[in-house]
């Protein structure tokens, strides 16, 4: 068994052949001696090995988050000491920035650009969480009489938190961060596909001086180590970030303990683009909105409504850029699609676009697997852009989760809140208007729990994050975060001088 005093994390190469786990401050390999191995999609080659959890592994370190909760100093520490231990893991992080996107590039097999934006973001999250627990306080509540009324946020205990393949270290921070910032101890289950960038944020924090026991981090079986985490009796909190299905089942099996949950689920976010938008700026935007991260984002806007009337001029400058988007190497600034996570996916992606041509939908640009030279054994996907549709189409309701948007005309603003709201999905939205009164009008009308006016970006440390409907509940990324892993004890004092006696006696 490997630890942490015999390899200090700080003389660790990121980038290596073998990534273990990490329970109570200690490198280790699994019981059962099992590994995996990880694949970069974008060459089909071999990264690293990886040591596989089992059920075993999981109890250990869910026992070693137990101990560091119940009887370690982590949860006391004073909250400005935990500030600037977050804001040491930020530090290390933006030394080794390079290296963190390197790994997550190799792991993901993401474009430069989206891997340096989520890593970037990454950083900024412990930074933002370092200066928001700090102002994270109880309340005084004025009382009738000689009673006073104050309440305490207390940490709430061992933590689960699953974290999915598409944004593996930028949503290990999502949870992480807020998480360890309150006082709890986490058991961190990342992604199997993806779980490199993941166990090395665990390895940092152990450097920056978070206890032995708050990070623990357990790759493996989501089914296995996943489902175990969330029925067992000494985990107080399940956070997840992935598909609804999957979302439900957790609902369920987190009941039957009473678990506190937080879903952050699928979706399938429209763009509303009115006839008076700056139409560049637009298609621009819609462009970002669908196929950044290869379209492989939860608030992807994955269906596009235009007003009929400028129909045409978006659509025409809209497939001319679409057919511009280059596909390659991802560690080339040119590169602005990255490749798909493997070849299920691929073949999910290609499922769905083949469907709706079946059903009478047009395939104005892509449409089918890409060859990239170079590449030839990685998972790549043509940028994909689907005109007549219809709302009952599975390719129009159903979360694709790849290069491929969907394309419908509307004729009024009414018609455009009625399709955009067609869905059972509400995570993010668009709406592309010059028109302030209309942006306004109509944002309130969407029910998303993100609506992008004008802008194509969804997420920044600080901005509520979380959906509606069958997207989840819960917000992360912002202050309120942090009290969904607190639990609020009101105190009620009485200061007279008369001693009470309610019943008489």
């Amino acid at each position: 068994m490997s630890t942490m005093k015999e390899q200090p994390m700080g003389q660790l190469d990121m980038k290596r052949s073998h990534y273990h786990l990490i329970i109570n401050g200690e490198r280790r390999e699994a019981l059962n001696g099992e590994t995996f191995t990880t694949i970069n999609p974008a060459s089909g080659e071999e990264v690293a090995q990886v040591a596989k959890g089992s059920i075993e592994d999981a109890e250990l370190a869910v026992e070693a988050a137990r101990n560091a909760f119940d009887h370690g100093k982590w949860r006391h520490f004073p909250v400005n000491k935990r500030s600037r231990i977050l804001n040491k893991i930020a530090a290390i992080m933006r030394s080794r920035y390079n290296e963190l996107v390197e790994l997550e590039i190799l792991d993901t097999g993401k474009s430069l650009a989206a891997a340096q934006g989520q890593v970037m973001q990454a950083i900024e999250d412990f930074e933002f969480y370092a200066g928001a627990i700090v102002s994270h306080r109880g309340s005084v509540n004025s009382m009738p009489g000689a009673f006073q009324n104050h309440t305490e946020h207390e940490p709430i205990g061992v933590c689960a938190q699953i974290i999915p393949w598409n944004y593996p270290l930028m949503m290990a921070a999502w949870k992480v961060a807020p998480a360890i910032a309150v006082g709890c101890s986490i058991v961190v289950k990342p992604a199997s596909l993806t779980p490199l960038t993941a166990i090395v944020l665990g390895e940092i924090c152990l450097e920056a001086g978070v206890p032995a026991g708050v990070v623990n981090i357990v790759p493996g079986s989501g089914q296995e180590i996943g489902n175990f985490l969330v029925e067992h009796k000494k985990v107080d909190k399940v956070a997840f970030t992935g598909s609804t299905p999957v979302g439900r089942k957790i609902m369920e099996k987190a009941s039957s303990t009473l678990k506190r949950v937080t879903l952050e689920l699928g979706g399938k976010s429209p763009s509303l683009i009115f006839e008076d938008a700056d139409i560049e700026a637009a298609v621009d935007g819609s462009l970002f909105g669908i196929f950044y991260n290869s379209g492989q984002s939860c608030e992807a806007r994955s269906r596009l409504y235009i007003q009929d009337t400028i129909y045409d001029e978006f659509m025409k400058l809209f497939i001319e850029k679409t057919k511009k988007l280059t596909l390659g190497d991802p560690f080339q600034k040119e590169t602005h699609i990255g490749a798909i996570i493997n070849q299920d996916q691929l073949n999910v992606i290609d499922g769905f676009v083949q469907s709706a041509t079946r059903e009478g939908a047009v395939v104005e640009t892509g449409g089918k697997a890409a060859n990239v030279q170079g590449f030839e054994k990685g998972y790549w996907y043509e940028p994909t852009i689907l005109t007549n549709v219809t709302q009952n189409m599975e390719a129009v309701k159903e979360e694709i989760f790849g290069p491929v948007v969907t394309v419908m005309k509307f004729q009024d603003e009414k018609e455009a809140v009625r399709l955009a709201n067609d869905s059972e999905y509400g995570l993010g939205s668009a709406i592309w208007t010059k028109d302030h009164a209309r942006a306004t009008r109509v944002s309130k009308q969407i029910q998303a729990g993100i609506v992008m006016v004008n802008c194509p970006f969804s997420a920044f440390p600080g901005t509520p994050f979380g959906g509606y409907k069958q997207s989840g509940f819960g917000r992360e990324l912002c202050v309120e975060t942090l009290d969904l892993y607190c639990e609020t004890k009101s105190i009620v004092s009485y200061y007279g001088n008369k001693p009470l006696n309610p019943l008489g006696v």
